[in-house]
């Protein structure tokens, strides 16, 4: 007999009609799995060290069903994915599935935080599935900027839904595998109902360069360089730090951490053994008595954000470690929207203490990659997969927009944009039920240890 309510439904409170903060949910049977919980940062709300505040989803659709939620799947390692998780998994209470690599993160970054871990916390191989409540959960490896990245496939009675997380197509990867087309052509053979996909650079053309091409360039460059060099990255992105531990062999120089996030993330990878390090590491503290020519430290702060590492150097307030004349600093990163004012202070302020600065903005160079699919790769999966129904999510409206276009190109009869809290019928029949839960953020104050609604007048 067939149930009250057999179909499978997507409802997301967050990421949305924006790019960050993503907590997605989706329904069957009247039982909810939430896939992912993460912050965003609010540039207009300073925390007391002028930094910006950190800002969650508000969970309260969810919070007031908690005995329908089956579990939380993490799909990988990066803030606005999981970040929100020592804030809000008190009142969650429900069982958390992550990779090794993304479980030693969360675990570390609750205990800096001062939080609990979850528990359970279940650790989950890429490839492996899980029966889950009502659905069957197969974790897909796919590339991105965080090691074990994984796309979810989410089969219920009725229906076949492939959630992307974050991806892109990279046939040279620094760290897990390349793109397999034929493997995800298997999954299509199967039919998919439905694809929920990452629309982040959906308006810019053709494809994203591949992190081994990153990894050449900074080899390339760092070889020819003299003096001290610091590498500045996203803390996350592990296969970054592996390219710049290969520059250092070319170089023969030694490499430090500088930043505790990134400290955090090069550790667990380590301790998940998705990074093993060609050569020890140098304690931080160590690197200022090294030969300036034997100096490869890697820094968080590209975005000009104050008291990161970064910071402290164009500020020479630095602890372990002092720039000038003949030192080079390289960003190996992108300036995202926004921040273009803080960066340029930033390499301003090292220009003036007579580093040389090299920014991949600038330069013709590859000296970082985005993890996200560019328009072709999201052409190149429609192809492949060929779901019945699109629906846009990780990206303000017109990236959403640009990705359904193109959906549409490659012959998916359906798509759906929207924004969050609006309700998505999956199957048996695509729709949409708009504003179905509300929605909004919390701000979290860390001085009370408390989390505040955000009004807008």
């Amino acid at each position: 007999m067939a149930h009250q309510d057999d179909r499978t439904a997507f409802l997301p409170l967050g990421g949305c009609g924006e790019i960050g903060m993503n907590l997605n949910l989706f329904s069957h049977r009247d039982r909810w799995l939430m896939v992912d919980c993460g912050v965003t940062f609010d540039d207009q709300r300073l925390d007391q060290r002028g930094r910006p505040s950190v800002v969650t989803p508000d969970p309260s659709f969810i919070l007031g069903q908690l005995n329908s939620l089956d579990a939380l799947i993490v799909t990988h390692a990066h803030e606005d994915h999981f970040g929100a998780i020592p804030y809000l998994w008190p009142q969650l209470q429900c069982p958390v599935y992550a990779t090794p690599f993304a479980a030693s993160v969360l675990r570390k970054k609750s205990a800096w935080r001062r939080s609990v871990a979850p528990t359970p916390l279940i650790e989950v191989a890429p490839g492996e599935t899980h029966c889950i409540g009502e659905f069957q959960v197969t974790w897909l490896p796919i590339t991105h900027s965080t090691p074990e990245t994984c796309a979810l496939l989410i089969e219920t009675a009725t229906s076949r839904v492939l959630h992307t997380a974050d991806w892109k197509i990279d046939d040279r990867p620094v760290l897990g595998d390349a793109w397999a087309p034929d493997q995800w052509a298997e999954l299509s053979r199967a039919g998919i109902d439905a694809v929920i996909c990452d629309s982040t650079n959906a308006t810019k053309p053709g494809r994203s360069p591949s992190e081994g091409e990153v990894g050449d360039a900074l080899v390339k460059r760092v070889a020819t360089l003299k003096g001290r060099v610091v590498v500045a990255c996203f803390a996350s992105n592990v296969a970054r730090v592996a390219s710049i531990f290969r520059a250092a062999e070319v170089s023969d120089r030694r490499v430090g951490l500088l930043g505790r996030s990134l400290d955090i993330m090069v550790r667990a990878a380590m301790s998940a053994g998705v990074f093993l390090p060609s050569k020890p590491l140098v304690e931080a503290e160590h690197l200022g008595y090294l030969p300036e020519d034997e100096v490869l430290a890697i820094a968080t702060g590209t975005q000009g954000e104050i008291g990161a590492a970064l910071h402290r150097l164009m500020m020479d307030t630095h602890p372990h470690l002092s720039l000038g004349e003949g030192d080079t600093v390289i960003f190996s990163s992108k300036t995202i929207p926004g921040n273009e004012q803080a960066v340029a202070r930033l390499i301003e302020g090292l220009e003036d203490r007579g580093v040389d600065v090299l920014h991949a903005d600038q330069s013709q160079a590859t000296l970082h990659a985005s993890g996200h699919p560019c328009a072709d790769e999201l052409a190149d999966l429609y192809s492949v997969l060929k779901p019945k129904v699109a629906v846009p999510v990780h990206g303000e409206a017109r990236h959403m927009s640009a990705n359904a276009e193109i959906a549409r190109k490659m012959g998916v009869p359906v798509t759906l944009t929207g924004a969050n809290g609006d309700l998505f019928y999956l199957s048996p029949t695509p729709g949409i039920k708009r504003r179905a839960a509300p929605v909004g953020r919390l701000l979290v104050n860390e001085r009370e240890r408390r989390l505040e609604p955000i009004t807008h007048s």
